[in-house]
Order: C-alpha cells, then structure tokens, then sequence
C-alpha cells in the first residue's frame, strides 16, 4: 500500500494574551474572528453545514487560552483577509508564534 503524501503546512497561531500577559477580552474573541472569516475557504469546496468555519482560520485552545490558528495559505488566497487577521492581532497587542505542521494531501 502506497504512503500517503503529506506535506508541510505553515501556520499563525494567535495566541488570547496580550503582549503584557493579560487574558484577552471578551471570552468568545477566537470563535468571533473565525467566525468572521468563515467564507474563506479552498476554491471549489462548499461547507459541510450552515455553521461553519474557514479551514483557514480556527478557534482553539493553546496552553489553556483562547487562540486562533491562520493557515498561512490564506496570505496567498485573499492577501485582504490576511492583513485583517494580522491587523487584529497587531491592534489588539495579541502575542503570535509561527509554527509547521505535517498536513496530508
């Protein structure tokens, strides 16, 4: 059986503290960014319900807070809704990390 193919998948992680350490306000930020970003999505793919997120731009957990994980494929998708994910987190003093995933195709 052939291995599947998997690839590097770099991302944004928006991490809910502000750069001097406070939790970020209000509680559902994460879900309302993502939620903001919702029509975001890989050319050609539907959602699978009414309720849905772009699978570029996802509310999770990291270390116990609130965070926003941006797929960087979306810089290159909609380079406007980069800059809005990024302006947001610039403008609201959020701490950032980049990180890279193994991503099957």
């Amino acid at each position: 059986m052939a291995e599947p193919t998997v690839f590097r998948v770099r991302q944004l992680v928006i991490l809910g503290v502000t750069e001097e350490g406070q939790r970020f306000r209000p509680s559902d930020w994460a879900e309302r960014l993502a939620g903001v970003m919702a029509q975001f999505r890989p050319p050609g793919s539907a959602p699978a319900s009414p309720l849905y997120y772009s699978p570029y731009v996802l509310p999770v957990i990291v270390d116990g807070h609130r965070s926003v994980v941006v797929d960087e494929r979306l810089r290159e998708l909609e380079p406007l809704a980069w800059k809005f994910v990024m302006d947001f987190a610039k403008d609201n003093r959020l701490k950032t990390e980049e990180r890279e995933i193994a991503h099957p195709s």
